[in-house]
């Protein structure tokens, strides 16, 4: 099977691209950082306008919409351009998560929202700076208020210990995390995307001894390596997406998601040493999407989390 964008979704990721690429994000990811939310809120609303948040709410009924397919080029350019917030827990998990009109609406407009599910996802991302504040515990959700902040290997996920409020009508828990989880693979795929392109970019300027260093071998072997990975990801995910709702959907989500998380830290180890020392400074906006890639190659569950889940899938049994 052949999987192609219809001209509505290609259309929908160019205006994205559009938008993202003359935002100047690596500065609003830096300013996010640094505890100054008003370029990255700026950015949200019109993010908002795009229609990211409400991807999957359907406008009608303030239902559930029916594919991932939208989010996933979403979570994808989101990845690719370094945007902070937490859009996964807004825009993919809590639209499944919470029931009832009024709350879906909020989502829907654009409220910054976020979530804790322990124990895959502890800590709310980005939780002092959010209008709507969630707590999931074992098979029930809760409203939430921020506690302690807490630091994150990535300087723009800005992490909080939440405490309980009041308990809500629950959504579908498992549904949710799955399509968290692949989100997160969509993320982790546009981060390794723009990694390699950085990556390519610099070993065609950069020279040594008279010859671009693009032009050895081993570092064409290297950066290929690359290539193939990420090449590998884009259809889990875009399998995922296309299986949501279906009985094989937390699996494809898994296998996207460790997929992902491969092929993304591979695209920061190569974009590390190519870049040779340079590469480990924080003032280089490579760090950005380094950084990243770390911090989510564990979140909304680990690779050996959703390796595990693949396996009982596959057998039977559990592992």
């Amino acid at each position: 099977m052949r999987f192609t964008h219809t001209d509505e979704q290609v259309a929908f990721d160019r205006s994205l691209e559009s938008l993202l690429r003359g935002s100047h994000t690596p500065a609003i990811s830096r300013a996010w950082a640094a505890g100054d939310t008003a370029p990255g809120l700026a950015l949200w609303s019109r993010l908002v306008d795009q229609g990211v948040t409400s991807l999957l709410i359907s406008e009608e009924s303030g239902g559930l919409a029916a594919s991932a397919v939208e989010l996933v080029i979403a979570m994808e350019a989101l990845g690719r351009h370094a945007v902070p917030g937490p859009w996964v827990e807004s825009a993919a998990f809590l639209p499944h998560a919470v029931t009832g009109h009024a709350l879906l609406s909020q989502l829907a407009a654009g409220a910054v929202a976020s979530v804790a599910v322990p124990p895959h996802t502890p800590y709310a991302l980005d939780g002092q700076a959010a209008d709507l504040l969630f707590l999931v515990e074992t098979d029930s959700i809760s409203t939430a208020r921020a506690g302690e902040p807490l630091r994150s290997i990535a300087p723009s996920r800005r992490l909080t210990r939440v405490v309980p409020e009041q308990s809500l009508e629950t959504g579908d828990l498992t549904r949710a995390f799955d399509t968290a989880a692949l989100a997160t693979a969509a993320r982790l795929l546009g981060a390794g995307e723009r990694l390699l392109s950085e990556s390519v970019t610099y070993v065609k300027q950069r020279r040594q001894f008279g010859r671009e260093i693009g032009s050895y071998q081993a570092i064409k072997h290297r950066l290929a390596d690359v290539r193939i990975a990420l090449d590998f990801v884009r259809p889990l995910v875009d399998g995922a997406a296309v299986a949501d709702g279906t009985d094989t959907f937390g699996r494809d989500a898994s296998a996207a998601k460790v997929a992902a998380a491969d092929g993304a830290y591979l695209a920061s180890r190569v974009a590390l040493q190519v870049h040779g020392a340079i590469g480990y400074t924080s003032e280089l906006d490579l760090s950005l999407w380094i950084l990243e890639v770390r911090a989510l190659v564990t979140a909304w569950g680990t690779p050996a989390f959703h390796r595990s889940r693949i396996l009982e899938s596959l057998t039977g049994t559990d592992s």
